[in-house]
């Protein structure tokens, strides 16, 4: 459990200290070219994952907050009754980014994209740390259980 919480706090420290940076320092115009697939941008998201559901104000606030709360509390309680250590880092990661972009629902009302990959004019929707903290501890729980859960001996890992 020790091990969920510290990368709940580092996954969740890590994503707002980077916001704070973007916001506060790097990025002083809507955008920073840094290669030809890549810029540092400021981008206010009210909704969810690329923007969805981003035109229902306070209620938009209020209900994305307590779902990612609930599914937060949820994956908590899991995290405290699994015993592998790679699943329990794979849910500390989701639960620090989901409560680093709850932060900042309920902060400032949006949460702050500032990853922009591209290829020409076609631009992959701006996302944040906690976003890939999310989907890179979703991606490790789901490969484990096609790939992993049924081998004998590897629960401890």
């Amino acid at each position: 459990m020790f091990l969920g919480f510290i990368t709940i706090i580092l996954a969740f420290c890590a994503d707002q200290f980077s916001k704070f940076l973007i916001d506060t320092e790097i990025v002083t115009t809507h955008h920073i070219e840094l290669g030809d697939y890549f810029n540092l941008v400021k981008v206010w998201n009210t909704g969810v994952s690329f923007s969805m559901f981003n035109n229902h104000g306070t209620l938009g606030i209020v209900v994305l907050s307590a779902i990612s709360l609930i599914v937060s509390a949820f994956l908590l309680n899991w995290m405290r009754h699994e015993s592998n250590k790679l699943k329990i880092v794979s849910l500390g990661l989701i639960i620090g980014g989901a409560l680093g972009n709850v932060v900042d629902r309920i902060r400032v009302g949006a949460v702050l994209d500032f990853l922009d990959f591209h290829y020409e004019a076609h631009h992959w929707p701006a996302f944040n740390l906690a976003d890939t903290f999310i989907c890179i501890g979703a991606f490790i729980l789901i490969l484990w259980e096609l790939f992993y859960a049924n081998k004998k001996g590897l629960d401890k890992i």
